[in-house]
């Protein structure tokens, strides 16, 4: 979420055609297949309704040990961002000061987490209607009543320590914590943040646990006694789906497909 700070425009023409602008140091063919990916995963979040106005925010770091991470700039439509708008930043030191193209929530948990856990190379997060609400129950356990919500069992870390605005690095280290070894946040009174070593498994993640939690969520709204899962069931679903993230792949290319043909900008 952003924190209600004084909008300052940090709109930057982006290149006129696809690839790696010549003179940008520190986008190569690798690190620009990366703003494209993440760009990517901006339109298709804006399709979906998941961003919150002009919050939010979705980041990638280069590279596997952490450090320098791309995002996007603070107060930007998911609906228009390009892979040239996205922002290269540092992970940041104790003493840095927040950046003026970025908001100060984004900095204060992507560049924490990014800083502190380099496994998480990709990080999403956004406040999904589904998501949300069931981080607003009192038992926001995401219970694996079919096949969808089974593959997040005993999978899925729950933060109910929410406190406003997430704008400092001490609370970016709390949710590190909080997130632990897993790759699903739910954050409660506040959204969903999900991690994964690609852009595409992240955000294959971060559709599923969204759509299992509409299942759920809806399940309760019918008043009828919800049946769960046997734990030997939900296991054994839930490790059907680790395929070392070859359908994140397959849908995540199918995604780009897709806006290759509809919005082919997206990759400028």
């Amino acid at each position: 979420m952003n924190a209600p700070d004084q909008a300052v425009d940090v709109r930057v023409e982006p290149a006129a055609a696809s690839g790696p602008p010549a003179a940008d140091t520190g986008q190569g063919a690798d690190s620009w297949a990366l703003r494209v990916d993440l760009a990517a995963a901006f339109r298709m979040a804006a399709r979906l309704g998941w961003q919150e106005a002009v919050a939010n925010h979705f980041s990638v770091a280069l590279r596997r040990a952490g450090g320098e991470f791309l995002i996007n700039p603070r107060w930007r439509s998911f609906a228009s961002l390009r892979a040239s708008d996205l922002l290269l930043l540092p992970a940041p030191g104790p003493a840095d000061t927040i950046p003026p193209e970025i908001d100060r929530t984004a900095w204060a948990i992507h560049g924490t987490m990014h800083a502190q856990l380099p496994r998480a190379r990709c990080i999403l997060h956004v406040h999904p209607t589904y998501a949300t609400v069931l981080s607003c129950l009192r038992d926001a356990t995401l219970r694996p009543i079919d096949q969808t919500s089974a593959r997040f069992f005993r999978r899925v870390a729950i933060d109910r320590d929410y406190g406003g605005m997430a704008d400092n690095a001490a609370e970016g280290l709390r949710l590190t914590r909080a997130l632990g070894d897993r790759n699903v946040l739910l954050m409660g009174n506040h959204g969903v943040l999900v991690v994964g070593d690609t852009v595409a498994e992240a955000f294959d993640a971060l559709y599923h646990v969204e759509r299992a939690c509409q299942t759920l969520v809806l399940a309760y709204s019918t008043g009828q006694p919800v049946v769960t899962l046997s734990d030997e069931v939900a296991e054994s679903t839930a490790r059907c789906w680790e395929d070392g993230g070859a359908f994140a792949r397959a849908h995540f290319a199918a995604i780009k497909q897709r806006l290759d043909i509809e919005e082919p900008g997206y990759a400028h």
